[in-house]
């Protein structure tokens, strides 16, 4: 029995088989703490049930003349997006996949047991996402493919930069001011900041501080520890530590 303080979980059924809708929505309306607030057959009918704003939608990917994976994405919209569970009878790995990145954050298939649905859609509704083990092994291994990739690219960015670009990032991070900097390499403090817009511009940074704590990041200088005795370093290693935090 349900008390008042709990959460009721708000469903729309989108399938084009009506013995199958009429199946789901007992199966939903058995649960204490679900409702189905609408069917629907099609993309037109989907799209009209979103004013009843949904918490999940159970989504089938074949609806006769259209796949329900062309109007996902209007199905999650910004303003009060609803948590799509793809429920299939299609055994398609790389549909299911492509169906995730569009926003679909579970898949059930209809082999699956009643059980299983009921409880993807507790665990979807709660933030989890509902993936079988080979997708999920997929979708990490796309991660850190793109991980890699995004470490190359910034590789790409810094193998751009001069000896000298690299001397003034290094002196920079220690906190050195232009003009200490152009005194330590014998450079006027103009040829410092012709320097500097040359790497805030090859390593898409905006400022002094985003262009420290990307060398901190990526290995172009250490983090400095600052000299307990210096009243000028101490400071600037807090501020550099507190906010290569944040931005971790």
């Amino acid at each position: 029995m349900m008390h008042q303080s709990e959460t009721v979980i708000r469903i729309l059924l989108v399938d084009d088989h009506q013995i199958f809708l009429t199946g789901l929505q007992l199966l939903i309306e058995k649960q204490p703490d679900m409702t189905v607030v609408g069917t629907a057959g099609n993309r037109t009918e989907a799209l009209a049930m979103m004013q009843e704003q949904p918490d999940i939608v159970l989504l089938d990917l074949d609806l006769g003349n259209e796949s329900g994976i062309d109007f996902l994405p209007q199905l999650i919209t910004p303003e009060q997006p609803p948590r799509v569970i793809i429920v299939t009878g299609v055994p398609d790995p790389e549909l299911h996949l492509r169906a995730v990145r569009l926003g679909a954050m579970g898949i059930v298939l209809k082999l699956d047991s009643a059980g299983v649905l009921v409880k993807a859609i507790r665990k979807v509704h709660a933030g989890e996402m509902w993936l079988n083990r080979p997708m999920v092994s997929t979708m990490m291994t796309e991660l850190i493919h793109a991980r890699a990739k995004k470490m190359d690219s910034e590789a790409l960015k810094i193998a751009e930069l001069t000896v000298r670009e690299r001397e003034v990032v290094t002196l920079l991070a220690e906190g050195m001011r232009n003009k200490q900097i152009g005194e330590r390499l014998f450079i006027s403090e103009k040829t410092v900041r012709h320097y500097l817009t040359s790497v805030f511009d090859k390593l898409g940074v905006a400022d002094r501080l985003a262009l420290m704590i990307y060398a901190f990041q990526h290995g172009l200088a250490k983090i400095p520890t600052g000299d307990p005795k210096s009243k000028r370093q101490k400071p600037h290693c807090e501020r550099v530590e507190a906010e290569l935090k944040a931005s971790m």
